[in-house]
């Protein structure tokens, strides 16, 4: 399974979801970076993303975007391919 990252934060209800979301699909480990705790990495975010809203979702080397984008790609039946790509 590919590694997923998320840009979060603690208090973020859609960052809530999108785990939750992700452990729906069979996601086991998640790999979460807190902007809240780390500061710095909202830059790296914003760089990577172009975006300043969380949760910022990367699987493998591909950029998802937020909670709406990850749902949108499963509704359309890109995620699991995505998740199970080598």
């Amino acid at each position: 399974m590919q590694r997923v990252l998320l840009y979060t934060t603690a208090v973020c209800p859609y960052c809530i979801r999108a785990k939750q979301f992700l452990r729906a699909r069979g996601v086991t480990e998640l790999e979460e970076i807190r902007i809240d705790l780390l500061p710095a990495e909202r830059d790296t975010m914003m760089r990577l993303t172009g975006r300043r809203t969380v949760p910022q979702i990367f699987v493998g080397d591909v950029h998802v975007g937020g909670c709406d984008d990850l749902m949108a790609l499963d509704a359309r039946g890109g995620l699991s391919p995505l998740l199970q790509a080598t």
